[in-house]
């Protein structure tokens, strides 16, 4: 699937003639080269990059909305109730949970921390939840917890990369590029893949957490803004109409299409996709995210409103997009490093006031899908790029303000729909939260998994770059079956 490839491999005879008219036996060639140039035989065509492809077989999603909680929650204070840990509140954490191992912020003997949450039971299949996300316990038998996540990385940017990209470092292509470079797009007016920031900041990893990395930057996540225009430098400027800019993008596409004709570069072939899918969403854009157009119980629902940046509105817009055939949303919203160094870091008070903006518009999100009948078909991932110690955070500890480190050997993740089991719990990890007792899940797994719902063969669905044939999985990734219906 390398369009550099396929564009070699349609080379013609005329191609190699042309490129060699300069060399030895030109004089011999001319005949053949006239009669070439002269005859029937074509130009390779020019392939859209965007252009929908069938999967490698039948899907059981169409289309993913991911939630990045950047920062990473207190998965201990959410999803995973520990009530030995809350028993052993305030003792010395045992050496054996320590011995050769590293956290961010953590030195010497911490104390363990139970949760000063309550948890309770929810939904048929009694999936327990805390009292921070009361939302979410009316979509309880829609939600599969993940309990057994485990990642190697234990730094903010390096274990978001990991999340998005299957590596720790940048530059190698993100989940949404992978998928619009497998799927392509549905709608040829819309990116195939959207991305909504909240909180105003970028992600821990930055541009690269939805960059293409090394696949043709077509497919590179687009990022929208639900507050002023939707897409920086997407309009026209003043005096230039339509009618002129619509002329002035076709002598754009002929001289590319020329070049993409003689060098076969796939980039040529994404400026002039790039350049014809701005025009198109120029039009289109404003209209699918514009929350203005949703009744007054639906914004109410989501808690969203409208001429706000907020994650309330990008999960109504995720839910916009999607249904406009958008394949791939990826929501990211800053603040969830509870680390306990001021008081909306409090895993208290703090983490009620935080999840109150993500608790509400996550349950209407699912609530929505289901009414509207695309849940069985969209895949909804829901977490951060690791866990939360089962102990205080070093630098705090001594403090009034309760919060944890940074914990990469066992935390929690929330998928809903897309042919995922819903209402229970997947995994377990021992009696303190440090480490998988039970279904242990690693990040390719999860990865593999998104993968496989939407049709692919993680392992098939490879890019050749500097000579080697590259995936999202890297050499890692086994399908978490016990999660999937």
């Amino acid at each position: 699937m390398n369009p550099r490839l396929e564009q070699l491999q349609n080379l013609t005879r005329r191609h190699f003639l042309g490129k060699g008219a300069h060399g030895l036996g030109a004089l011999a060639l001319g005949s053949l080269l006239r009669e070439s140039l002269s005859g029937s035989t074509p130009s390779p065509a020019i392939v859209d990059p965007l252009a929908p492809r069938a999967p490698h077989y039948a899907p059981k999603a169409k289309r993913v909305i991911y939630l990045h909680l950047t920062g990473s929650p207190p998965h201990l204070d959410l999803y995973d109730y520990k009530p030995e840990l809350v028993k052993r509140n305030g003792q010395d954490c045992p050496d054996a949970f320590l011995k050769g191992k590293r956290f961010a912020f953590t030195s010497g003997v911490p104390k363990l921390l139970g949760t000063p949450r309550k948890f309770a039971q929810h939904g048929k299949g009694g999936v327990w939840l805390s009292d921070a996300i009361p939302h979410l316990h009316s979509v309880a038998d829609e939600l599969c917890v993940i309990k057994s996540m485990t990642t190697d990385q234990f730094n903010h940017a390096p274990a978001e990369l990991l999340v998005y990209t299957g590596s720790p470092r940048p530059g190698r292509p993100s989940i949404g590029s992978w998928v619009t470079y497998g799927l392509g797009t549905e709608n040829q007016n819309l990116p195939g893949f959207v991305v909504l920031i909240s909180s105003g900041v970028q992600p821990n990893g930055g541009r690269n957490s939805f960059g293409s990395g090394f696949l043709p930057s077509v497919y590179q996540g687009v990022q929208c803004r639900s507050k002023g225009d939707p897409v920086l430098y997407a309009s026209d400027p003043d005096g230039l109409d339509r009618g002129t800019r619509r002329l002035s993008l076709d002598v754009l596409r002929d001289l590319n299409e020329m070049q993409a004709r003689e060098l076969g570069h796939p980039e040529t072939a994404t400026r002039i996709a790039q350049y014809e899918l701005a025009f198109r969403m120029q039009a289109s854009v404003p209209e699918v995210m514009d929350i203005n157009r949703e009744s007054a119980a639906t914004l109410e629902a989501y808690g969203a409103k409208p001429g706000e940046s907020s994650f309330a509105n990008n999960c109504l817009l995720a839910r916009r997009l999607v249904e406009q055939g958008v394949r791939y949303v990826q929501l990211f919203d800053w603040g969830w490093d509870f680390h306990g160094t001021g008081p909306s870091e409090d895993i208290r008070d703090g983490l009620t006031k935080k999840c109150a903006t993500m608790d509400r518009p996550v349950a209407a999100l699912l609530k929505d899908l289901r009414q509207r009948g695309m849940l069985d078909e969209t895949l909804v991932v829901l977490g951060g790029e690791f866990g939360r110690t089962p102990f205080r955070e070093g630098r705090t500890a001594k403090g009034d303000i309760l919060g944890r480190d940074h914990f990469p050997d066992c935390y929690s993740m929330v998928v809903a729909g897309g042919g995922v089991r819903g209402g229970m719990m997947y995994g377990e990890s021992d009696e303190l939260g440090f480490s998988p007792a039970e279904n242990k899940v690693n990040v390719h797994d999860l990865q593999a998994t998104l993968m496989h719902q939407l049709g692919f063969n993680h392992e098939r669905l490879t890019y050749r770059f500097q000579g080697r044939d590259y995936r999202l999985t890297d050499i890692h990734g086994e399908i978490i079956r016990g999660i999937l219906t």
